[in-house]
C-alpha cells in the first residue's frame, strides 16, 4: 500500500502486528482526582538518566491533564490483570474502584498485582502527529517479577495461556524437561551412561505443567517451580518432541544430581548434543539477562528473544 492510499484503520491493523506488552498509566488531575487509560505504546529511553516515554492522543479525554501534570506513572499489567485492562480502555464511571492503588513516591497512582510500576515526573513532551510523546523520568518504581499481559492483533494473550495450549496439543511422545537454577546454579543429573542431563519427564495426554510438577519434585527430592519455555524441540532420529523449561529450585540437597555453577558447566560429560547445546546457551543468555525460545530440532533451529529474567 503506497503513501498516497494510507488507510488509517489498515495502518493501525499493520502497527498491531507488533507484540506488545499492556499497560495503565496513571496521573491525577489538578482537583486531586486520579485518572488513567490503558496504554500499550510504552518503552524504556534511558538508564542514565532513567527515562521512559507512553504516546498519548491528542483526542484523548485527559490530554490536557496529562499536558500540565507534573508526573504519571506506568502500570504494566501480569498476565491475570486483563479485566483492568478492559476497565481503564472504556468510559467506566469510576475506575479506580476496581482495583487497589495507592500513591506513589512522585504521587501518581500506582496499582498493586501488576508487574511492575514505575512513578515518573514530567521531563519532556514531545509532539508527534496526532498524538504526544510523554518522557518520564523515574523517581521510583517496583519490579514483582510476575509476567506481563501481551496485545497482539486486537487481543491478549499470556505466555502462561500459549504454554497449555501447547502442551495439550502436542501429538506423540513428549518429554519436559527444566533448567533448574539456584543461586547461579543449574542441577544436573545422571544419563544413561556416566554422563548428565537435565531432569526431566515424560508428558501424559492432558497433563500441564503445573502436574508435572509433583513430579519433579519426587524424583529429585527438591521443590521446583517452573517458569516461562525455554526450547522446543523435535527430535527427528527418536520421533520424540522435547520441551524445556526454565525453573527455580528450592533450598536442600538434592536427592538426585548435582548442582553445577553457570560458569563450570560439565559440557563434555552431556552427551546430548541437543541438551548440551540447551544448558550451553542458557549459561550464555544468563550472564546478559535476556532469555529466549529455541525453536527447531535437534540439529538447527532458531532463537526468538522474547523475556527478560526475572
Amino acid at each position: 500500500m503506497s503513501t498516497q492510499t494510507l488507510e488509517p484503520r489498515a495502518l493501525r491493523d499493520a502497527f498491531g502486528a507488533f507484540m506488545t506488552g499492556v499497560t495503565v498509566v496513571t496521573t491525577t488531575n489538578a482537583e486531586g482526582d486520579p485518572i488513567g487509560f490503558t496504554a500499550n505504546s510504552f518503552s524504556s529511553v534511558s538508564l542514565d538518566p532513567p527515562l521512559l516515554l507512553v504516546c498519548l492522543a491528542k483526542s484523548s479525554r485527559n490530554y490536557q491533564t496529562l499536558m500540565t501534570a507534573p508526573g504519571f506513572a506506568v502500570n504494566i499489567l501480569s498476565e491475570d490483570q486483563k479485566d483492568v485492562s478492559n476497565t481503564f480502555a472504556r468510559p467506566v464511571e469510576d475506575r479506580f474502584a476496581a482495583v487497589d492503588w495507592q500513591k506513589g513516591p512522585f504521587g501518581s497512582p500506582v496499582f498493586a498485582g501488576v508487574a511492575a510500576w514505575f512513578d515518573c515526573s514530567a521531563h519532556d513532551r514531545v509532539d508527534a502527529g496526532d498524538h504526544v510523546i510523554l518522557i518520564g523520568k523515574v523517581e521510583g518504581f517496583e519490579n514483582f517479577g510476575s509476567i506481563g499481559l501481551g496485545y497482539a492483533r486486537g487481543g491478549y494473550f499470556t505466555p502462561a495461556l500459549t504454554e497449555k495450549n501447547l502442551l495439550s496439543n502436542v501429538d506423540g511422545s513428549l518429554s519436559v524437561g527444566v533448567v533448574a537454577e539456584r543461586a547461579g546454579e543449574i542441577l544436573l543429573v545422571p544419563d544413561a551412561g556416566d554422563g548428565w542431563t537435565l531432569p526431566s519427564v515424560d508428558k501424559a495426554e492432558s497433563e500441564g505443567i503445573e502436574a508435572l510438577e509433583p513430579q519433579f519434585t519426587a524424583g529429585i527430592g527438591l521443590s521446583i517451580q517452573t517458569g516461562l519455555l525455554f526450547s522446543i524441540y523435535e527430535d527427528t532420529k527418536a520421533g520424540r518432541q522435547h520441551i524445556v523449561y526454565r525453573a527455580a529450585l528450592g533450598e536442600g540437597a538434592p536427592r538426585q544430581g548435582q548442582l553445577f555453577p553457570l560458569q563450570h558447566l560439565p559440557l563434555d560429560k552431556i552427551q546430548d548434543s541437543a541438551i548440551r547445546e540447551t544448558v550451553k546457551r542458557y549459561a550464555q543468555e544468563s550472564t546478559l539477562g535476556n532469555f529466549g525460545i529455541y525453536f527447531g530440532n535437534q540439529e538447527k533451529g532458531r532463537v526468538h528473544a522474547v523475556a527478560k529474567k526475572g
